[in-house]
């Protein structure tokens, strides 16, 4: 009986984890597609874009 109850309050404390680990990957999956939205916004701006532009035309010649 003893065995039953400390693995039941085993259970408990990994299942209180668990959420845990869920909310820092949302977090985490977050925080990357902002980073991802602001990389893409640089990216694509005029400046940069001709920069990057320039730079594989004359790769290419």
């Amino acid at each position: 009986m003893y065995r039953l109850i400390a693995r039941y309050r085993r259970l408990q404390t990994e299942a209180v984890d668990a959420g845990m680990s869920t909310a820092e990957y949302a977090i985490g999956t977050l925080a990357a597609v902002a980073f991802a939205g602001v990389l893409l916004k640089v990216l694509t701006s005029g400046p940069v874009s001709a920069a990057l532009s320039g730079i594989i035309g004359r790769a290419l010649k």
